[in-house]
């Protein structure tokens, strides 16, 4: 990892997590949408994660070796040698795979004057929890500040690296 692949990572992580907290605040905003543009109730929407694949040289080198005995199994008999296709130049870090659609059935509320009241007088709310919300978006929020916190503490060892560096 080069010298400024952590502010990258991290940049990348207050990124994810940027609009994991704007995916909470619109589920919070359309908690009582009953109908949207596609005609439904508003559906719950949840940000799925995935990690960057890093530098694999180790891995690599450690699959080579493990080959080179005729088994994928390290000489320390531990876990198989990931089978990686070749040496990957990605840094380590974490991106949106994809906003998804919550699967969970919408409530159903009773509210014969309400204009989208169906014929029994039921009314279909989306399904968030407040609760829930709240809680993703704490983590979210935390998560941004500890990732800002490892930006912030980088930038101060370059900082002394450069103060060192100096004649």
């Amino acid at each position: 990892m080069n010298l400024f692949g952590m502010m990258d990572a991290s940049g990348e992580a207050m990124q994810a997590e940027r609009m994991r907290a704007e995916v909470v605040a619109a589920n919070m905003a359309n908690a009582e949408t009953t109908r949207t543009a596609s005609g439904g109730p508003y559906r719950r929407q949840m940000v799925v994660f995935a990690a960057n694949r890093g530098d694999s040289g180790f891995l690599d080198s450690m699959a080579s070796a493990a080959g080179s005995r005729g088994s994928n199994v390290p000489a320390s008999g531990g876990l198989p040698a990931p089978n990686l296709p070749g040496s990957g130049t990605v840094m380590p870090g974490v991106h949106i795979a994809q906003v998804v659609e919550d699967p969970s059935p919408p409530l159903k509320r009773y509210d014969p004057g309400h204009p989208d009241a169906g014929p029994d007088g039921y009314v279909s709310y989306p399904d968030i929890n407040p609760l829930t919300e709240m809680v993703d978006l704490m983590g979210a929020t935390r998560a941004y500040g500890l990732n800002g916190s490892a930006v912030q503490a980088e930038k101060g060892m370059i900082a002394s690296a450069l103060e060192i560096a100096k004649p």
